[in-house]
């Protein structure tokens, strides 16, 4: 079937993965504003896809011994992307992977800290499915939508977050800066808005903010023993009334240094401006610089929602900015987000997810592993010479998979080879290509002699036009 909703397929790109045919089911009698709800207010719809796992009529997984996403990375990484595919809650699993960025934690330091098991538990374990504390990726699901200042506690207590910022060893004879530090400079206000004096005074308001073991898994505990109970005065204001000092608490009363402090933070207007900032670029655009207009009313909405994020994303996606037909393909992929988009559209019976993890470590992003605290570089950094060879390779593994698949598809369009080529372009949701390219796709399929639609002719050409459509240069962009 064609596509010809071109909004909502800018909608499902952007708040998902982008949608097969089969996607789209949910939305054909509803109106944008109404599937922006239906998107936003994912609690509606259940929360099964694991379920579906090692189903037929579902993209594969593949275990080696038994399948393990709670105690095994591998396992776990293949879990999230078989759920990117998959979900009914699309934008759930697209906000996770946002806090995953601005989070940025990587696995490889955990494991090297308590092992391979413990590190996949902290950073993708289940409630339900293991003791102890949810993983990082599973809090950042379920409060993907949720409260900011809530997220940031929670981000402070979490296991993986006080492993990889050393806050396990932050104790009042030595207190511990990493993590005071990024919470302001990459996980609220950012630079130039704090002091190294702030950075001294966030360090010892974490102080006791440790980590235990029980039952087998690692978990946050407050040690008032350890923790640094002498007053704690900032260059900003911590509290409404405009104090900027966090007054002497006993040490057992002193977790609540650290609640205020992160409350003044999530609070703060450049908070809610910088957060706008980053949500242009990955909601918006990232080929043009944030509007004014768009951070001045996001930050506001935030602030008068007190930091709620779902009213804001609800705002953002029924914006002018987000609808303008200009912003459509004005982000750069994700090489998870290319990946995912690519199973959806080609198609992925008969795949494993298993076969996408080393060809995204090539395109430059391995799942629970960011390069550094920062997260990913972004925008037209994702594209080295290594990185689009490994898209391109993808692209090519993809469609031999599916070939058959996409054959038997294309029987209904098959006579001529511009029906053929407009039903791979609707199918693939593609952007309207030049004359030039489109017509080398033409050529493509011309090529050979006359073209007769008969079966060998679809078999080759079929597969090999969307090998060369997801490889080219305008199926890079969401």
């Amino acid at each position: 079937m064609a596509r010809t909703h071109r909004g909502l397929e800018h909608l499902l790109r952007r708040a998902g993965f982008g949608a097969g045919v089969d996607d789209l089911a949910p939305f054909e009698e509803i109106s944008l504003p109404a599937s922006v709800d239906y998107l936003v207010d994912y609690e509606r719809v259940a929360d099964d896809v694991d379920s579906n796992i090692g189903k037929s009529g579902y993209v594969g997984v593949t275990a080696r011994g038994q399948f393990s996403p709670n105690t095994n990375i591998e396992d776990s990484r293949q879990r999230w992307l078989f759920r990117m595919v998959h979900s009914q809650r699309p934008l759930q699993e697209k906000m996770a992977l946002f806090w995953h960025n601005h989070f940025a934690t990587a696995y490889s330091k955990i494991a090297g800290v308590f092992g391979a098991v413990q590190g996949a538990r902290m950073m993708a374990g289940k409630p339900g499915e293991v003791t102890g504390p949810p993983g990082q990726y599973e809090l950042f699901r379920t409060r993907a939508l949720g409260n900011f200042r809530d997220l940031l506690v929670e981000v402070a207590k979490d296991p993986a977050m006080l492993v990889w910022l050393d806050g396990r060893t932050n104790t009042r004879q030595r207190p511990q800066e990493n993590f005071g530090r990024e919470i302001m400079e990459l996980f609220t206000f950012g630079l130039g808005n704090y002091t190294e004096q702030d950075v001294y005074a966030a360090a010892r308001v974490f102080t006791g903010w440790n980590l235990r073991l029980a039952g087998g898994a690692y978990e946050f505990v407050f040690n008032g023993a350890q923790h640094e109970t002498t007053a704690k005065t900032f260059t900003f204001a911590i509290y409404g009334d405009g104090n900027r000092t966090i007054a002497s608490r006993t040490g057992d009363a002193g977790m609540q240094d650290g609640v205020d402090f992160i409350t003044a933070l999530a609070r703060h207007p450049e908070t809610a401006r910088r957060l706008a900032r980053k949500l242009w670029g990955f909601f918006v655009s990232e080929t043009s610089a944030p509007d004014p207009a768009f951070v001045g009313t996001v930050a506001q909405i935030y602030l008068q929602n007190n930091t709620e994020m779902k009213p804001v994303v609800r705002y953002i996606l029924r914006s002018p900015w987000f609808t303008d037909t200009a912003n459509h393909y004005a982000r750069y992929a994700w090489p998870v987000e290319y990946v995912i988009r690519a199973l959806k559209e080609v198609g992925a019976m008969g795949f494993s997810v298993d076969t996408a993890r080393t060809p995204l470590t090539n395109m430059g992003q391995t799942l629970f592993e960011p390069p550094d605290v920062s997260g990913w570089n972004l925008g037209p950094d994702w594209f080295s010479t290594g990185a689009m060879l490994a898209r391109m390779n993808f692209a090519a593994t993809l469609a031999t998979n599916q070939r058959f698949n996409l054959a038997r598809d294309a029987v209904s369009v098959r006579a001529t080879p511009e029906r053929l080529l407009t039903f791979l372009l609707d199918r693939l949701s593609a952007p309207a290509y030049d004359s030039m390219p489109y017509s080398e796709l033409l050529a493509y399929l011309r090529a050979g002699g006359t073209w007769t639609g008969n079966d060998a002719q679809l078999n080759t050409k079929t597969p090999g036009v969307v090998r060369l459509i997801v490889q080219s240069a305008e199926y890079q962009f969401v």
